[in-house]
């Protein structure tokens, strides 16, 4: 089996952390000075180090902006958990990551669902999210770049998000996991960086940048320069007062990792293994569409970032498959090829590959998956002839 489901880059081994970060580890823990208990809110150098890595000239930052939190999953829960009661309800992209579902229903709050767009390159439909804000919504999830499109919002789109929660008064929870992850053309901006009076919880964290996804550190930064948030920033502290913090150790590599020194060479060695990083994931992505767009039936929308390509399902053109669940399905049984429905994103008729496994692994996948479409197509019908 060829697994193109798991949003791990660390699956397949060809992809490895800095050695920046390896050798912090290695000190850290041979020194025995991170054992033990810290603030429920991380250690304070470690939050200095996230302040410095994500404030920008707009959008200033200090340590006691930063939580830092068990995974970027444990970071979303904190964010949502402070703003939403039951009865609340929260704007979540379509297609999105299912686990923003999760949580909000998990404490007693409902869900309602803003569409992105495949044809402008998933882009939200920012009328339709207008009309589903109510007086029950209290605040407007985005996540960019985006799991599971890969897309990356442009400065303008992002300012238009804005001006719509400005407008209705709504705090923003902008998932940027991927912030650093963006192709040739495509630019990140942080939307905090684009408002002075939307108050904003950006999500980051270890996991996808630096290929460390077990080792379950994340961080919430608060931007609210005119204090919207003064009552919520109490409940912040104390939901991470439930599971006493963060691991202490892997915490303690985030001042090498986010603020490594420039003079021992270790700012120049993260620049470039960002670098080769990102630099693969885009000739990854680009033999992916390349290939997946040679498929009859097949639509590719090009990702712009992250490590996910959403690939349309026309199953009109293929015997024996209704959707996207029984696409992916029989892709399974039959090429023991196993990709994500669109579905489980909210999204019919599509499919989400992760295209973080090696070169030879994909070029193996892809002719599949290929194999597998020319089997199920449907033969083309004759065009009849216009009498004349």
């Amino acid at each position: 089996m060829i697994p193109l489901a798991l949003g791990d880059p660390t699956v397949f081994g060809n992809f490895h952390s800095p050695e920046v970060l390896k050798n912090a580890i290695e000190l850290n823990l041979r020194g025995e000075r991170f054992n033990g208990y810290c603030p429920s809110t991380g250690r304070p150098e470690a939050r200095k180090a996230v302040a410095a890595f994500y404030e920008t000239p707009t959008s200033p930052l200090t340590a006691d902006d930063v939580i830092i939190t068990s995974g970027g999953s444990g970071a979303l829960e904190i964010a949502m958990k402070a703003l939403l009661n039951p009865g609340d309800n929260i704007l979540l992209p379509q297609p999105g990551f299912a686990l923003y579902q999760t949580i909000a229903e998990h404490y007693g709050s409902s869900c309602k669902y803003y569409d992105l767009t495949p044809d402008s390159g998933w882009e939200c439909d920012l009328k339709q999210l207008e009309s589903q804000i109510d007086e029950h919504t209290k605040c407007i999830l985005i996540n960019n770049p985006s799991n599971p499109c890969g897309s990356v919002f442009s400065k303008t789109h992002l300012e238009e998000i804005l001006k719509i929660a400005d407008r209705h008064k709504l705090p923003i929870i902008s998932d940027e996991i991927y912030a650093h992850m963006c192709f040739t053309g495509s630019t990140f901006y942080p939307v905090a960086s684009l408002t002075s009076t939307v108050p904003v919880l950006s999500i980051g964290g270890m996991a996808k940048e630096f290929l460390v996804p077990g080792w379950r550190v994340g961080w919430i930064t608060v931007h609210d320069r005119n204090d919207a948030l003064a009552a919520i920033r109490p409940g912040l502290i104390k939901l991470t007062q439930v599971i006493i913090g963060a691991n202490t150790l892997i915490q303690s590599t985030l001042p090498a990792l986010l603020t490594p020194n420039e003079a021992n060479g270790d700012a120049a060695e993260m620049k470039q293994h960002n670098k080769d990083y990102v630099g693969r994931l885009e000739k990854h992505a680009l033999l992916t569409c390349e290939r997946l767009e040679q498929i009859d039936g097949l639509r590719v929308v090009r990702p712009g970032g992250a490590m996910y390509v959403m690939v349309g399902v026309d199953v009109d053109r293929f015997e024996g498959i209704s959707n996207d669940l029984e696409f992916a399905q029989q892709l399974l049984t039959e090429e023991c090829v196993f990709v994500i429905p669109g579905s489980c994103f909210r999204m019919d008729n599509f499919f989400r590959v992760v295209f973080s496994a090696p070169i030879d692994k994909l070029e193996e996948a892809y002719s599949r998956i290929a194999a597998f479409c020319a089997k199920r197509l449907k033969p083309e019908r004759p065009s009849k002839r216009q009498k004349t």
